[in-house]
Parts: structure tokens; C-alpha cells; sequence
């Protein structure tokens, strides 16, 4: 598996993969480097290197540049979130 972490300048590069996020307080997005939200929300998102999450207020066709480690479901309204591998 390639080194994704924000150390690594090539993980900047476009994705090879996407993927649907269903928000869950548990569920890991290991890999994850930027996610695009499609419905008009608050994003509660954990980043790789933290312990806390963070709340983003994003309008629909948000590109969130974020090495996600979770995207909470306490505190998310926005809606169609994908997430960039």
C-alpha cells in the first residue's frame, strides 16, 4: 500500500480511487486525502493526526483537501460526501 500520510508530497497527487462515506463514528477512511461533499451541510471531520474532530459548514460541491481519518456521523448534515483515495 502506498505511503498516504501528509509527509509524503506524492499522496497530493490526483485520486486512483473514490468511494461513498456513510458517516460513522467508528468507521476508519485509512488512505483517505480530500473529500468532496455534494449536499449543503456541516462536515464533522477527524483528521488523520488528530484526536478530536473538527466541524467544516460547507456549501453543496465542497472539495475538503483533508488527509480524513473519520467523518463523524455526530454532527454531519451535509449529505453525498466522497471520499478521494
Amino acid at each position: 500500500m502506498p505511503d498516504f500520510t501528509p509527509s509524503n508530497p506524492g499522496a497530493m497527487f490526483p485520486a486512483y480511487k473514490l468511494a461513498a462515506v456513510t458517516p460513522s463514528n467508528d468507521t476508519l477512511l485509512t488512505g483517505c486525502r480530500g473529500l468532496w461533499v455534494g449536499g449543503a451541510g456541516t462536515v464533522n471531520v477527524m483528521a488523520c493526526n488528530d484526536t478530536a474532530a473538527v466541524s467544516f459548514t460547507v456549501p453543496a460541491g465542497t472539495l475538503l483537501p483533508v488527509f480524513a481519518l473519520k467523518v463523524m456521523a455526530t454532527g454531519t448534515s451535509a449529505t453525498n460526501i466522497i471520499a478521494f483515495y
